[in-house]
C-alpha cells in the first residue's frame, strides 16, 4: 500500500497508505477538544526536505556517456539537500544551481539512511550545452488518504499510520496542501494483491496544508474548515462486537458500512490494536473488502469515534487491522505541546 507519483488534476491510482507502529496513550488529552468526523477523501501533495534520488542515468556528451552521480558514487535513495551551499528540496532548485554552474566539483550534501554525507560531484554538459548531473529525481509525494477526523479549529488526522519513503522510513514532512477529491472508481483486490481506490482532485486549488507526517498519521489542517457541514462525535474505547466505518468508496459522499470487531488488543504497541472483518454485504459488492485508500476510515461503535481503519490482510480483503482514536488524539495533541501551539 506504499505508491505515489506526481500529479496535478490527474486521474489518481494510487493511495497513500503505509505500515508503521505506534503507541497506546489512554483518553487524558482526547477531552480537551470537540471532534468531528472525517470519512471524506482527499488529495495530499506533500513537500520533503531534499530530492529524493530515484534513479542514475547517462548524460550524453560530446565525449560520449557520462554518468556525474555515479562516478560521485550517489545511489538510488540517496537525498540530495545541497549543492556547493546552497540548500535545495526540488529539481527545479537543483536546476537553477546548475543554471549558474561554471565548471569543477560541486561539495554535495545528502542524507543516506538517515545520516549526513558529503560528496564531490562534478556535473557534465550534455549535447545541447545544459549541465546535468545524470539523475532522475522525486519531487513531491501525491495521492489520496481518507480523514479521520477533524477538530473544531479544522485541524485535521488521517490514514493512521505514517507515509513512508521506499525504504520503508518515515517520510520527512516540511509541508504540503491539501485537495478536495472525488472517488470516481475501485480495482478489486485479487489473491496476494489489494485492491485501490481511483480517484481524482475536483480542482487545482488547495484547501488546506500538510503539517506532519507521524507513526499513527498524517496530520494538517483546512483553511476555512465550517463545524457545520460536519458531524459532532465523541470519542470512546473499543470493545470486541458489532461495528461500522464510515468511508467514501464512489464519489464524494461518505457512508456507513458494518464490521466486526473480533479482537481488541490494548498491548501492542503497533497500530494494529484492532482485528476487524468486513461484514457490510454493499461494501463487500462495491469494493471486494478494505482498498487502498480506505487507510484513515473512521470506526464508529454505538455512535462513538472508537479508532480508523489501517491495514488490510492481503490473502484475505474482507479482514483488517485499526488503530486506537486515543493514539491519534493525544499524538497530535502532544505535537502541538512540542512547538508551543496550546
Amino acid at each position: 500500500m506504499n505508491k505515489f507519483k506526481k500529479i496535478k488534476g490527474l486521474i489518481i491510482a494510487v493511495i497513500i497508505s503505509f505500515f508503521v507502529l505506534s503507541f497506546n496513550t489512554g483518553f487524558a488529552i482526547a477531552s480537551e477538544n470537540e471532534y468531528y468526523l472525517g470519512g471524506n477523501v482527499l488529495g495530499f501533495t506533500i513537500r520533503s526536505e531534499g530530492a529524493t534520488v530515484i534513479g542514475l542515468c547517462d548524460v550524453i556528451t560530446d565525449k560520449g556517456l557520462v554518468s556525474p552521480c555515479k562516478n560521485a558514487g550517489i545511489i538510488v535513495g540517496d537525498i540530495i539537500l545541497d549543492l556547493g551551499g546552497n540548500a535545495v528540496n526540488s529539481a527545479k532548485e537543483i536546476a537553477n544551481v546548475l543554471n549558474k554552474y561554471n565548471g569543477g566539483e560541486i561539495v554535495t550534501k545528502i542524507n543516506r539512511n538517515g545520516e549526513s554525507k558529503i560528496v564531490d560531484l562534478t556535473p557534465c554538459k550534455d549535447v545541447n550545452g545544459v549541465y546535468k548531473l545524470g539523475v532522475y529525481l522525486r519531487d513531491d509525494l501525491t495521492g489520496l488518504g481518507t480523514v479521520t477526523y477533524y477538530d473544531k479549529n479544522g485541524n485535521f488526522a488521517s490514514l493512521g499510520h505514517p507515509v513512508c519513503d521506499e525504504k520503508g522510513s518515515v517520510y520527512k514532512v516540511i509541508g504540503g496542501n491539501v485537495y478536495n477529491s472525488t472517488v470516481v472508481g475501485v480495482i478489486k483486490p485479487t489473491r496476494g494483491k489489494a485492491g485501490e481506490l481511483k480517484g481524482v482532485l475536483l480542482n487545482d486549488k488547495s484547501v488546506g496544508n500538510i503539517t506532519k507526517n507521524t507513526n499513527v498519521g498524517l496530520y494538517g489542517k483546512i483553511t476555512n474548515f465550517n463545524t457545520k457541514k460536519h458531524t459532532k462525535i465523541e470519542i470512546s474505547k473499543a470493545k470486541q462486537g458489532k461495528a461500522q466505518i464510515y468511508s467514501t468508496v464512489d464519489g464524494v459522499t461518505p457512508k456507513l458500512y458494518d464490521i466486526e470487531i473480533v479482537k481488541v488488543d490494548n498491548f501492542t504497541k503497533s497500530n494494529k490494536n484492532l482485528l476487524l472483518r468486513i461484514t457490510d454485504k454493499d461494501l463487500l459488492n462495491m469494493t471486494g473488502g478494505i482498498l487502498q485508500g480506505m487507510s484513515g476510515s473512521p470506526i464508529i461503535q454505538n455512535g462513538k469515534l472508537i479508532g480508523a481503519v489501517t491495514h488490510v490482510l492481503i490473502n484475505d480483503s474482507c479482514m483488517g487491522f485499526g488503530i486506537f482514536i486515543d493514539n491519534m488524539i493525544n499524538n497530535q495533541a502532544m505535537q502541538k505541546r512540542r512547538v508551543g501551539i496550546y
